[in-house]
Parts: structure tokens; sequence; C-alpha cells
């Protein structure tokens, strides 16, 4: 029998996912988790053969949490449950130690194929996201440079001197509400789901979108 850890923070979703989930004979649901610090408890008392995991929850959560479930319990599989169907967030969880990636509102059979799998010690990949990584190979991909407007990379090099919302608005003779806005549509962009991935990024992405 596989054990699953469900990880989200909506009720209703949660309710959904062990409807589908307890129609399967070789497979059940054996805890619940609503934000980060849930997870990192429920892993240490319910024995989950898989982590079935929401991108998004209050806390740690995301890559940061892929990350750390990783550092603490390197042979647990993890299965990210997203709305996002973007390649390069994929791509980014895979290499930060998920076993799986799939998109919500995929079909029933997709996500108990994908949580078979990821128990056996394979890894998984939503099949349309999978086609659009092939094609990204294929194709050249946007620099920095060209995703970046000339506002939104000198707001990023401002915030990666330490500099506030208020402060770069002041100096820029602009709304914090505008800066807010820039800071937003940068996050996007490069795929960055908080400040600390941003700045992480800021100094290359940003010095390239200034030649």
């Amino acid at each position: 029998m596989i054990r699953v850890l469900v990880a989200d923070d909506h009720f209703l979703v949660r309710e959904g996912l062990k409807m589908t989930i307890a129609a399967m004979q070789d497979v059940e649901v054996v805890a619940e988790a609503t934000n980060g610090g849930e997870v990192l408890a429920a892993i240490k008392t319910c024995n989950a053969h898989v982590l079935l995991l929401d991108m998004s929850m209050p806390g740690l959560s995301g890559v940061d949490l892929v990350r750390r479930v990783k550092s603490e319990w390197p042979g647990l599989p993890i299965l990210v449950l997203s709305m996002y169907g973007e390649t390069q967030l994929a791509a980014k969880v895979l290499q930060s130690g998920a076993s799986g990636y799939v998109t919500k509102g995929k079909g029933r059979e997709i996500l108990l194929s994908a949580i078979r799998k990821v128990a056996s010690g394979h890894r998984y990949i939503d099949p349309d996201l999978a086609e659009k990584i092939l094609f990204d190979v294929r194709m050249p991909t946007a620099s920095v440079q060209e995703q970046l407007t000339h506002r939104e990379s000198q707001i990023l090099r401002m915030l990666q001197a330490g500099k506030s919302v208020t402060q770069i608005a002041n100096e820029l003779s602009v709304s914090p509400k505008t800066v807010s806005t820039h800071k937003i549509r940068a996050m996007q962009k490069l795929h960055c789901q908080n400040n600390v991935e941003l700045l992480k990024y800021a100094p290359e992405a940003a010095v390239e979108a200034c030649f």
C-alpha cells in the first residue's frame, strides 16, 4: 500500500484529492498538511511513501520547501501539484529534488499514474509539459535582457542594493505602487516565488538587462 501525505492549504482541494485516492486499492492518504510547518511535522510521524505537495502554501513553500524536505528526508519522493504549467518552473522544481510535477486539473488517471511512478523510484512529469520542455530545449530561449524592461532591471538593482520600495519610489519619482508592480512583473518573468529568490537572481539578471 502506497502511503500518501497530502499537502494543500485549500480544504476542497484536499477533499477532492482524498476522494480520488480513496478509489484506489493500492494507495491511501495517511496524513494532511496545510502549510510548510505542518508538512515537516507530519513527515516525522506518518511514515509516508509519497509527499503530494501543492506549490503555493502559507509559510515555507514551493522550491524552498522541496529543498528542505529533500535535505532532511532524501528518500521521500515529492510529487508537486501546481496551477502553473510553465516549463521553467517545472524544471526548477525537479532540479530542486522533486520526483514529479503535475498541473492541477489533470485527469484522475494521470494523477494516480504519477503517484505510483514516483513511489516506485521513478520520475514523472505532466505529458503536456514534457512536450513543451522538449520543444523549449530545441528552441533558443529569450535572454534576460529580452525578458526585463529597463525599469524592471533598474528596480531589481536597487532592491539588490538593499533599498526599500519607498526609497526606490522617491528616487525614481514614482509611487510605491508603481515600484511594486514592476517588482511583481519581474518576479513573474524570472519565475521567482519570493523576495529571497528574486534578490538571488537580481545581480546577474539586472546587470545583463542593462546592456
